[in-house]
């Protein structure tokens, strides 16, 4: 397989690790379907700690699934999948392109 095609699928990693948590979904969905929330208004929709939804929400910035707004004192998070999307579709085109089905050969 190419270097390059190597390399995206190194940069997906971190989005992988976001799809591959089940409590990441539980924080997903939540904010495809309630929009702008912050730590205590997801904290209150779980059974998960106040930390420990941090340490989720944390995750999820640094790969890009969510993004945050300062409003006042409060930081709000939102669903922000455009670039992992974009990044996953492009690693599945070079998949496609490099790994052909072999199967019936």
């Amino acid at each position: 397989m190419p270097k390059q095609t190597m390399d995206l699928m190194r940069s997906c990693i971190p989005i992988f690790s976001v799809l591959s948590d089940e409590n990441r979904h539980k924080i997903l969905q939540l904010l495809l379907e309630q929009g702008k929330m912050n730590v205590n208004d997801i904290t209150s929709h779980l059974h998960l700690s106040r930390p420990a939804v941090s340490h989720h929400l944390k995750i999820m910035l640094d790969a890009k699934a969510v993004n945050v707004e300062q409003i006042g004192k409060e930081r709000f998070y939102a669903i922000a999948m455009a670039d992992a999307t974009e990044q996953l579709r492009l690693l599945v085109e070079k998949l496609i392109e490099h790994c052909p089905n072999r199967q019936g050969k």
